[in-house]
């Protein structure tokens, strides 16, 4: 009785049934393993000047943008008004020096049977100085050419722009005046450099300086 009992028991044990190995298997493989613990790395001393330099620079980008198109703005501001100004110099170099060529044929053309409108003709081109230096030596002018019955004729030979800006101009002229009187009836030929300075006065250019050097 014994033996058989002994007999069963080591059959059970030994024994090698595919399912219960099976269910053995299974349970094992249905057994989770815990993930491995992440490995720490050191960032090298490059990295971490990245990092910082990025850091940095999202916190000064809006601004420093900000600042850039202010720079651009004022930079086109500042462009735009030297193009502007040198356009306006370069269009008051023309007019004043056009202007400085009529009034230099007005200044140098004279008729002692008309001087009335010649002297009124100076005067009304003439502003500041030389405005008042003409005023006061015009009268010994008059009685001068009233007695010698002399006539004068200008002729602007070349002109040119020695300085300018947009409300002041000075010029450089090269002026032929025919010139007859009682001494001289034959028609003589003087020729001057004449200086003179123009000045934007009420939107129009006038003689400020004449001078011959």
């Amino acid at each position: 009785m014994n033996q058989k009992s002994d007999a069963a028991t080591d059959e059970a044990v030994t024994s090698t049934d595919p399912a219960a190995a099976e269910v053995v298997d299974t349970a094992g493989d249905d057994a989770e393993t815990p993930p491995a613990a992440p490995e720490f790395v050191m960032p090298s001393k490059w990295e971490i000047r990245r990092m910082v330099a990025l850091l940095i620079w999202r916190k000064i980008r809006v601004p420093l943008l900000a600042v850039v198109a202010v720079a651009a703005v004022i930079a086109a501001a500042v462009l735009w008004w030297r193009l502007d100004e040198k356009s306006d110099t370069e269009a008051a170099a023309a007019a004043g020096l056009a202007a400085a060529k009529a009034y230099a044929v007005t200044l140098t053309s004279v008729d002692s049977g008309n001087l009335d409108r010649d002297f009124t003709a100076v005067l009304d081109g003439a502003t500041g100085e030389f405005k008042d230096t003409y005023s006061r030596s015009s009268g010994q002018l008059r009685q001068l050419l009233l007695e010698n019955k002399a006539t004068g004729k200008g002729t602007v030979l070349d002109a040119a722009v020695k300085s300018a800006s947009p409300t002041k101009v000075e010029t450089i002229l090269f002026v032929d005046q025919t010139v007859t009187n009682t001494v001289t009836p034959d028609p003589r030929v003087d020729r001057s450099r004449v200086v003179m300075t123009m000045e934007l006065v009420d939107g129009r250019w006038l003689a400020s300086r004449v001078s011959l050097p």
